[in-house]
């Protein structure tokens, strides 16, 4: 009877362990023979932008354009109302004006009655001068025959001395007056003239900066401030994405890396669509260490890091936007 107890108990420890020993080899059969699920990258569209603002500020007075709307480059998205910048435009032409009555006056020189004011003053002048060397040349005689004394001769020699300086002085009047101004002074009056000029030039390009244009081709993504509202230099008012300009970006981890290079075209899955579509890798580069890492810490491995991989579609396929989403099965 022990016997027969003990055989059976050997039996249901071979049953046992048979049992097991199918099952581990079960187990490594499908684990070796089924294929592993790939890893699933994602990422997402992303679309080149810039931003339209203003160098002066100014309140909202029109926006003509809606988010969504497609643009060209040169056409009008906003207008802007700027008091101040009118305001400067007045005095900057003011200061032209005056600028260049001063040039024409340096220019043109003295006035005509102011020439012949001259001219009169100078005749004059050599009048004096002709009657004082007459008398100076008579009173010279009668030194010479003793008559005169050294006195009266040095006297009238002085007055004969003093209008000859007079008509001197008379006669540069007269051509300061028949030249005009000097060079320097007509190039200093040419000067102010140009800075003048320089300043209405600079407030035209503030006016300029009043009405918005589209710098590029895009579509409207975000429009910033309300009609009536206030925005200061340099506030965006609004956002323009250029859609021809599309690229997709992936975060993969290195050891991921294998088959992916600049230059190296992948297969893109897009759930919107439902399909799959080429892109050229273009970029990639470590996110640094401020990026997921995948730390491992047992004996032999190692961190690994993560790296910004961007790539632009080969394939066009119409209705892609920015923010779907993209799948890279690796």
């Amino acid at each position: 009877m022990n016997e027969q107890a003990k055989k059976q108990h050997n039996n249901i420890l071979l049953a046992i362990v048979g049992f097991a020993t199918v099952v581990v080899i079960v187990a490594l059969i499908g684990y070796l023979a089924l294929d592993r699920d790939p890893d699933v990258i994602q990422g997402q569209l992303e679309v080149e932008e810039y931003r339209v603002s203003s160098k002066v500020p100014g309140r909202i007075l029109e926006l003509r354009v809606k988010e969504g709307d497609y643009v060209k480059a040169g056409d009008t998205l906003a207008i802007l109302d700027a008091p101040e910048v009118n305001a400067k435009m007045s005095q900057a032409q003011s200061a032209e004006a005056a600028a260049a009555a001063l040039e024409q006056m340096a220019q043109n020189g003295a006035r005509k009655e102011q020439i012949q004011g001259a001219f009169q003053l100078l005749q004059q002048a050599k009048a004096g001068l002709e009657i004082a060397e007459k008398s100076y040349n008579r009173v010279q005689r009668l030194f010479d025959e003793g008559v005169m004394s050294a006195q009266k001769r040095d006297e009238a020699y002085a007055q004969y001395k003093a209008m000859e300086a007079q008509m001197k002085a008379a006669e540069s009047q007269y051509e300061m007056a028949k030249n005009g101004a000097r060079q320097e002074d007509k190039m200093a009056a040419a000067a102010q003239v140009g800075r003048a000029k320089g300043a209405v030039q600079e407030v035209n390009s503030y006016i300029s900066e009043t009405i918005q244009v589209a710098q590029m081709d895009g579509e409207v993504s975000d429009i910033y401030p309300k009609v009536g509202e206030l925005v200061g230099p340099g506030s965006p008012i609004m956002s323009i994405s250029m859609m021809d300009d599309m690229w997709g970006t992936f975060s993969i981890r290195e050891d991921l890396l294998k088959d992916i290079s600049i230059g190296n075209e992948v297969t893109v899955y897009v759930p919107s669509f439902d399909k799959e579509i080429k892109m050229k890798v273009y970029y990639m580069k470590d996110q640094g260490s401020y990026a997921a890492w995948k730390a491992t810490k047992a004996s032999g491995q190692y961190d690994l890091k993560t790296f910004e991989v961007k790539a632009r579609p080969i394939d066009k396929l119409d209705g892609l936007r920015p923010g779907m989403t993209l799948i890279l099965k690796h």
